[in-house]
């Protein structure tokens, strides 16, 4: 399987660092992994501070994967022990190809606690501390408000597909979140977008783009009148919900 072999390239090549753990998160942990379309999420706790030094390792280890099948998904966050306590502090990451700072959030770390995959070493229990529940609603709020609401008002960005999904699939699953008190996956929150009035014909459109197995592109004008199905029903949903929770 292409994706067992390049994890294990992955960890062999990590091994000189001496991570104290490395764990995996979003759809390879949750269930819901579609090799060729889910990306690979991973956290890599390496044993002390994530300087210059380890941040060139990490990017010769990053560059030289690039070849192998399904690389260009493979995405890892660096964290150091004495980072770990901090959801809004950017830690070197390796994503989209390059190397960038981002934080581990309230989000990611509840995944990582509720059914992270243990790839090597320690389990999230041990070393990263729980995320409140105040604190896990006040991001998700958040993110709805302050990322996802504005962008539904960039037209340009809803003819791709990506923003399509995450759009609406993630706003299912802060849905859930704030609702019912827990995490959801993909797969589970694509069955709750119809519930939540979705345009049937937009979620049909996500279901076949992620589980056909050989799904066709769109065409015509359909990618117009997608984008604008989606903005029509995300941004007064968003609001709805931000003003019930926020």
């Amino acid at each position: 399987m292409p994706t067992d072999a390049l994890l294990e390239r992955f960890l062999r090549g990590l091994a000189p660092l001496r991570p104290r753990a490395v764990w995996a998160h979003g759809s390879l942990a949750g269930g819901d992994y579609q090799e060729g379309r889910s990306d690979l999420d991973l956290v890599a706790v390496l044993p002390g501070p994530v300087g210059p030094r380890q941040a060139w390792r990490v990017a010769v280890l990053h560059q030289g994967l690039r070849a192998a099948p399904l690389a260009g998904g493979l995405h890892c966050t660096y964290l150091a022990p004495a980072t770990l306590d901090d959801p809004d502090r950017p830690h070197l990451t390796w994503a989209h190809g390059g190397l960038m700072r981002r934080p581990v959030t309230p989000v990611t770390r509840r995944e990582l606690h509720d059914f992270g995959r243990v790839l090597h070493g320690e389990p999230p229990a041990g070393l990263l501390p729980p995320v409140p529940e105040r604190r896990l609603r006040a991001f998700v709020v958040r993110d709805q408000r302050d990322f996802w609401r504005p962008a539904v008002d960039e037209g340009r960005l809803w003819r791709r597909d990506i923003w399509v999904d995450l759009g609406l699939l993630t706003f299912a699953r802060a849905t859930v979140t704030l609702r019912d008190g827990r995490l959801t996956s993909k797969r589970e929150a694509l069955a709750e977008l119809p519930g939540l009035g979705a345009p049937p014909e937009v979620v049909a459109d996500i279901a076949r783009r992620r589980y056909d197995e050989h799904p066709a592109p769109a065409t015509g004008d359909w990618p117009v009148r997608r984008a604008e199905l989606t903005r029509g029903y995300l941004g007064p949903a968003i609001d709805a919900l931000v003003a019930a929770y926020g």
